[in-house]
This record gives structure tokens, C-alpha cells and sequence, in this order.
């Protein structure tokens, strides 16, 4: 049994669409954002950074989101979900997965710093504008690394694919828009899933009011 810290809106989706496709039982932990929760002595012991999600089990607690759905994924759905170690299709992972995280995820979360994350006297007025200009230019290199494939290994639907659909997910939320057809196709089939949707409407319901 796992226990996921989150809150709703935020990466802890990851790691909750990813518990949901392996049908693994958890339980939701709401960290309050809004009342600075995540900056409680009890929650720094399980994430040092004040940040959600981390994921509490057996053996542990972990933090980082792509990191926690890559593990939970090889542990409990390595045939079904994970490329084997060493193959072509887990290089294209490690690959896509890196890519995201420091590529394309990076200006949105940019624009949410600087929009209402932090301290007034922090947020440059022109991030908006630097940031519209990265995501579009990571968003050509996402539209080639995924060519004509299903998914960005290939045919398997992986960890990889949560991540950048939460990605995609994120950016449209926040008005972002791409003129390649192949990332919208994309961004339907994976946000389509029936484990995503459970995800967000368990999170949903963790709101506060």
C-alpha cells in the first residue's frame, strides 16, 4: 500500500495516473499548498525540497515525479509498461524522459513562477513572453522525437508518456498552443486513458475548498 502526497493540479498526478494503470492500491494525502503545508517539519522529513508529490511505501519515501513513476513502473509493470533495460526502446526512454523534464516541462513551470509561485519582489515581467519563445522551440523538437509513432518508444505506452501527457495537459491549461498535428492525435490518445481520468478525478476531489 502506498501513500501518495500531493495536491490536486500539480506533478503528484503523475505518480497517481501511474498508480492507477497498475491498478496498485494508495492513498491520497492531501499537503495543503495553500497553507504552506508543504513547508511543515513533518512533510520536509518525507520530501527536504518542500515540494509535491512524494510517494511513501515499504521501503521508503521518494520524491521527483518522473522519477517515482520510472521506479513504480519498473517494479510493478515492467512487461506491460517499461521497455526492457538495455533495449533500443528504453534508450528512446531515458532519451524523451530527460527531454521533458529539463525541455519542455521548464517554461511552463517558469511561468508559473513567475505568475504566483514566487515572492513578488522574484517574478521578471518578461518571463511570459521568453517562455512562450522556449516552449514553442522545445515543442518542435517533441513534434520530431515522436514522428508518426503511437507512443514516444514506439508502440508501448510507457512511464515516458504519462510524464509528456501531463506535459501537454499542463501547457493546454495554461493556453499554450503547437501546429503539429501529431501532438494533438497524441495528446488525446494519452490523456484519454482511463487511468488518467480516474487520476484527475481523485485528485479533483481532494481539493480544498
Amino acid at each position: 500500500m502506498y501513500t501518495l502526497y500531493g495536491f490536486p493540479r500539480t506533478r503528484s498526478v503523475r505518480v497517481a495516473w501511474a498508480l492507477e494503470e497498475l491498478g496498485l492500491p494508495y492513498e491520497y494525502q492531501l499537503v495543503n499548498l495553500r497553507t504552506g503545508e508543504q513547508k511543515s517539519e513533518a512533510f520536509l522529513q518525507r520530501n527536504p525540497a518542500g515540494k509535491v508529490p512524494a510517494l511513501a511505501g515499504e521501503i521508503g519515501t521518494m520524491m521527483e515525479s518522473a522519477a517515482i513513476v520510472t521506479w513504480l513502473l519498473d517494479k510493478h509493470g515492467q512487461q506491460e509498461f517499461m521497455p526492457v533495460l538495455g533495449s533500443p526502446e528504453r534508450m528512446r526512454y531515458e532519451e524523451a524522459m530527460i527531454f521533458l523534464t529539463t525541455e519542455l516541462e521548464q517554461p511552463l513551470w517558469n511561468m508559473a513562477k513567475h505568475k504566483f509561485a514566487l515572492a513578488e519582489e522574484y517574478r521578471l515581467d518578461g518571463m511570459q513572453r521568453v517562455a512562450e519563445f522556449e516552449f514553442a522551440s522545445a515543442m518542435a523538437t517533441f513534434s520530431a522525437m515522436l514522428g508518426d509513432k503511437s507512443y514516444l518508444t514506439g508502440a508501448l505506452f510507457t512511464g515516458v508518456d504519462i510524464v509528456a501527457g501531463h506535459i501537454l495537459a499542463w501547457a493546454k491549461g495554461s493556453k499554450m498552443t503547437w501546429p503539429y498535428d501529431n501532438v494533438t492525435t497524441y495528446a488525446e490518445r494519452v490523456l484519454g486513458r482511463p487511468a488518467y481520468q480516474r487520476a484527475w478525478k481523485n485528485e479533483v476531489a481532494h481539493l480544498p475548498a
